[in-house]
């Protein structure tokens, strides 16, 4: 079978691809491919391997060889499910891949803002505690983390990860439900709660979901207005879920005590983006990179790999499409 990788570059130039070459007959790498180089690419391939580029129906009518997409993320918005179920073409995606990587980088975000990281190392570059009269700075606030309260939003293997975590913080975990029904049914020892009740009560507000029709625009400035003034907000799933706008008028304007960001609503972001337009030492981005270890990105390449083994093999066990 003969694979094209239309955005290897998106995994790094640092990962051992040796697995994934013995997977396939042949494998052709690109590092980046423009909309109108997809099709001539595609054209003769069997399988289509993908991060970011879009492959909809109108590539798949055109390559009529193609027969899987394997999808090197677990989001697949840039796939066009419904032709693929209609062409008979299964679509896989890499899921359990980033666990340990995006809770670290979580933590590495909440503790930053927890502990105004950025203000006192500030404050000891520009010189204020060399001229300070005791021995040491307290002009910034710090919180605890432990008996404070974390609610979850999106309970995956992320999700969980980032429960577990918290508990070794001492943190009390809220859980929250997409519907009544599910507000019924805890986690274990995780209370579930509808998002309106969860919200007033968190003291860190973490998003795990994907996004969706159903999770665009989730947190606005009405949900933000719930939370408590000195409660931090944590978003490494995908930018869309909560308004940017919304967001920082919240941090400007002391709604929210701050926010730690992996994603934003386009990436990269050329066209700008509200969230880049100041400077705060309470508000952190990060280019999207919280899932970028080099352990998670050769775990992709391998579950990448055993789809398509699998999938040669007809015994594929778990597709989206």
């Amino acid at each position: 079978m003969k694979a094209v990788f239309l955005d290897a570059l998106s995994m790094g130039n640092d990962l051992d691809f040796s697995q994934l070459e013995h997977t396939v007959d042949s494998l052709t790498c690109y590092d980046y491919s423009e909309t109108q180089d997809i099709i001539p690419r595609l054209r003769e391939a069997d399988i289509a391997i993908v991060n970011k580029a879009i492959v909809d129906e109108d590539v798949m009518s055109r390559c009529p060889n193609l027969k899987l997409i394997t999808v090197t993320a677990t989001g697949t918005n840039n796939i066009d499910l419904d032709a693929a179920k209609q062409r008979n073409i299964r679509v896989c995606n890499a899921i359990r891949y980033g666990r340990s990587a995006l809770v670290q980088h979580n933590f590495a975000l909440l503790l930053s803002l927890a502990s105004n990281l950025f203000n006192y190392i500030a404050d000891v570059r520009n010189g204020k505690w060399a001229s300070a009269q005791q021995f040491c700075l307290m002009d910034h606030p710090i919180m605890e983390l432990e008996g404070k309260t974390i609610g979850i939003i999106g309970y995956g293997d992320l999700g969980q990860g980032m429960a577990d975590m918290a508990k070794a913080f001492g943190m009390k975990v809220l859980i929250a439900s997409r519907n009544e029904q599910q507000a019924s049914e805890n986690e274990g020892d995780n209370e579930r709660v509808p998002l309106k009740s969860l919200l007033p009560q968190v003291d860190v507000l973490s998003i795990h979901c994907l996004l969706s029709s159903s999770t665009e625009n989730l947190i606005t400035a009405t949900e933000l207005a719930l939370m408590k003034p000195s409660a931090f907000l944590l978003n490494t799933a995908r930018g869309g879920i909560v308004n940017e706008q919304d967001l920082l008028a919240a941090i400007e304007n002391r709604v929210i005590a701050g926010a730690g960001v992996d994603v934003l609503s386009e990436e990269p972001p050329k066209q700008g983006n509200p969230l880049l337009t100041v400077e705060l030492p309470n508000l952190l981005i990060t280019p999207h990179c919280a899932w970028a270890s080099r352990e998670a990105r050769q775990r992709i390449l391998d579950i990448t790999s055993n789809s398509i083994e699998q999938f040669k093999r007809n015994s594929l066990q778990r597709w989206v499409v």
